[in-house]
């Protein structure tokens, strides 16, 4: 919801550093340079299926709940991989 009340707040406001390295590395950007909350909040919803047509609606709560979670997945899974045996 903040992402739509504040589309050009500052992206740290709802996501974390790490957040914000792994969305840049796994979702190409639309716009390039665009750092706002409202392009992560775009990214977030791809991840959970949006696909961010040009004449698609906002992203809905289902949509932004699945990204998150495969965003919370990705995020753990970048945390203990250097961890594991055999990883470097």
């Amino acid at each position: 919801m903040m992402g739509r009340s504040a589309q050009r707040a500052d992206p740290h406001l709802a996501i974390t550093d790490r957040e914000l390295a792994l969305l840049d590395r796994l979702v190409p950007d639309r716009t390039p340079g665009e750092r706002t909350l409202s392009a992560y909040v775009v990214k977030v919803a791809r991840l959970g299926g949006y696909l961010a047509r040009s004449r698609d609606p906002p992203p809905g709560n289902l949509v932004m709940w699945r990204g998150f979670a495969k965003l919370a997945d990705i995020t753990l899974g970048s945390t203990l991989t250097p961890t594991l045996p055999g990883c470097g």
